[in-house]
């Protein structure tokens, strides 16, 4: 079974769970989801990328 979520979606539940329950700032998920947007504009951009859908191929169990 395969289950579509976009990630935003998921990025903030998990925002979310950490400002509840591990005591997290907001202005501190506000800064590393700003840094993740400018990190994401530099030349490590393809890297992040391929390590992404990766780890998602791995979680779905269609990595070779």
């Amino acid at each position: 079974m395969t289950v579509s979520l976009p990630l935003v979606f998921v990025l903030g539940v998990i925002a979310w769970a950490a400002i509840k329950f591990l005591g997290v700032r907001l202005w501190v998920a506000v800064v590393i989801a700003l840094f993740g947007f400018f990190l994401s504009h530099t030349f490590l951009a393809p890297a992040i990328e391929s390590g992404t859908r990766s780890g998602v191929g791995v979680v779905n169990g269609t990595h070779k």
